[in-house]
């Protein structure tokens, strides 16, 4: 069971917490002064809390042992709506001028590290090129996601014509900014099985709504519980950096829900919600009240059906562990991934110069060719034969063959036999909310939670959010749909099919960018090694200005791959 047991560790940037009169008051005057860890058992297993009431620390800004100061370029250097990454000594910033002012922030995006001053900058924020988070260049405040963090911001003044930045070196260094939240102050007359909040699932979206609650003033007693046996962590990372340990991929570290009063019960499984007791009954017999409860349960991965699917070596990838394994068994040996979805493609392109051979089974003809069309699935595909990934689409497994126990082969339809000595499965995803049939809770027939645009289900009291639900989105007149994206688990854009592709650039080259259309509206974009265009098309939409095909032809005919001014609304 996850919780925290020892004094927190200073985390990477020093947040002053700043509370409300009122709810500082009560804490000062807490009878139970700093908490004793706190014991209880249910059928005879022990699980603990340490809760302790923590300093507010010292804002690093002000602290003139961590300042650093420097002149970074002429005023004239910069014209408004320009970026410049800047050197201080010991580190780098995002110089800004827009609207005749200069700002300065972090320069890298805390999500994934992409480089800002390769993003757009547009009413007042910069967007990452890379997955299109947003950032207040003012504040440094995150604005749109993925990612939880915001970027450190830096004083700038200007002195006879030149442009200083004075920063924290910690801040430098770090590159990301925890907003300022409160903490649990409701430390006496404490019940262990009682929560004002209870978060059922910590995924992003479980952890975001905890953050956010935090960020807002919150003080009361959170509870998020999953039936991971780690805090929560980047789970689409696990088909990218395979061999990653839990601690390397977390989403934060665990002095961070030390620090902020946000308890996680780990390998903590959710069996049933009584809704008119509001109370959630876990697997082992635990019983927890709540008074808010939000489901975030995320998806579990479909499971083959053929014969043999229960032979050892055969993997979803659903945990660290998952992935681990399967990098150690594949080393030198034969793969064969079933599925040629983006965890299937990812597993593929991670283990092709490790493993001896890499097989892809697919139904479709092409992969990708839902979400991004068959040019765009063609051209993958080839670069991945490329690099020794061989594919057999149009089919699918009938068999997994075993030796002793272990994947020998795995049989096709078609008749052909592959030799496998590990398998990864990646043919989809279901709802993980089959514990809520029972409850009267509204779930649709494919076992979405049905919520609305506050992300309310039908019982007072209980929201959802992320993978497991359906809501009505704005941007198509309210039309219910379920986006299973790291981005919509964040924030609940959606593109829903598209009728043409618009394609600038080189397929072959792998440099490109493909507009995708439905009528003569663009209604979502595309790209490789052609950053920013995605961040600038989503910028656009953002301010609520449509872009039309017949705008996106003529820039193709054109062939004006630098110049964009069109899609901005700048320029002839």
């Amino acid at each position: 069971m996850g919780g925290c047991f020892s004094k927190p560790k200073p985390v990477e940037v020093k947040i002053e917490v700043v509370l409300p009169e009122k709810e500082r008051g009560k804490e000062e005057l807490s009878a139970n002064g700093r908490a004793s860890p706190l014991v209880y058992k249910v059928n005879g297993t022990a699980r603990h809390y340490h809760l302790e009431e923590h300093p507010i620390a010292g804002n690093p800004y002000h602290t003139p042992r961590d300042a650093v100061e420097a002149s970074v370029c002429h005023v004239k250097d910069l014209e408004n709506g320009q970026m410049r990454e800047v050197d201080l000594g010991c580190g780098k910033a995002l110089l800004i001028k827009e609207g005749g002012d200069f700002h300065a922030v972090g320069h890298k995006c805390p999500h994934y590290g992409a480089p800002l001053v390769k993003g757009v900058l547009s009413r007042g924020r910069v967007r990452c090129p890379w997955h299109g988070a947003c950032f207040n260049i003012t504040t440094g405040d995150i604005e749109d996601f993925p990612g939880l963090d915001s970027l450190p911001r830096f004083q700038v003044k200007i002195e006879k014509e030149k442009v200083y930045i004075r920063a924290s070196k910690q801040a430098l260094q770090a590159q990301r900014r925890t907003k300022m939240m409160a903490k649990c102050i409701s430390l006496s007359n404490y019940n262990l099985s009682s929560t004002n909040v209870l978060i059922i699932g910590a995924g992003a979206a479980g952890l975001v709504c905890a953050e956010t609650l935090r960020q807002e003033g919150f003080s009361d007693r959170i509870v998020m519980c999953t039936m991971d046996r780690h805090l929560p962590y980047d789970r689409p990372k696990l088909s990218k950096s395979m061999d990653s340990h839990p601690e390397q991929i977390a989403l934060r570290p665990k002095e961070f829900f030390c620090s902020y009063d946000i308890e996680v019960l780990t390998e903590m499984q959710v069996a049933a919600v009584d809704i008119k007791n509001k109370t959630a009954v876990f697997k082992d017999g635990f019983k927890m009240e709540y008074n808010k409860l939000l489901v975030a349960t995320g998806s579990m991965p479909k499971a083959l059906s053929c014969k043999g699917k229960e032979v050892e070596n055969v993997f979803n990838i659903r945990t660290p562990e998952d992935a681990n394994r399967v990098v150690k068994l594949a080393a030198s040996k034969n793969v064969v991934i079933v599925g040629a979805s983006f965890l299937g493609m990812e597993v593929a392109a991670y283990l092709s110069e490790r493993a001896h051979s890499v097989s892809l089974v697919e139904l479709e003809e092409v992969p990708f060719r839902r979400s991004f069309g068959e040019r765009v699935g063609r051209a993958m595909m080839k670069m991945f034969e490329s690099n020794r990934v061989k594919f057999y689409m149009q089919t699918e497994v009938s068999e997994l063959r075993e030796q002793e126990g272990k994947l020998k082969e795995v049989v096709l339809k078609s008749g052909k036999v592959l030799r496998a000595d590990v398998c990864v499965v990646g043919v989809g995803a279901v709802p993980a909310t089959s514990f809520l049939k029972q409850s009267g809770i509204n779930i649709d027939s494919k076992g979405f939670i049905v919520v609305n645009k506050m992300m309310q289900t039908n019982v007072p009291g209980v929201f959802a959010a992320g993978d497991a639900v359906t809501f009505p989105l704005a941007l198509r007149n309210n039309k219910k749909v379920n986006v299973p994206h790291w981005q919509m688990a964040h924030m609940h854009g959606h593109g829903e099919g598209f009728d043409d592709v618009v394609i600038q650039g080189d397929l072959d080259e792998l440099k490109f960018v493909a507009f995708y259309t439905k009528s003569d509206e663009v209604v979502a974009v595309a790209s490789m090694n052609y950053d920013p265009i995605v961040s600038k098309v989503a910028e656009v939409l953002a301010a609520g200005r449509a872009i039309r095909k017949r705008d996106v032809e003529l820039f193709v005919r054109h062939g004006k791959t630098g110049d964009m001014s069109w899609l901005t609304g700048k320029g002839s």
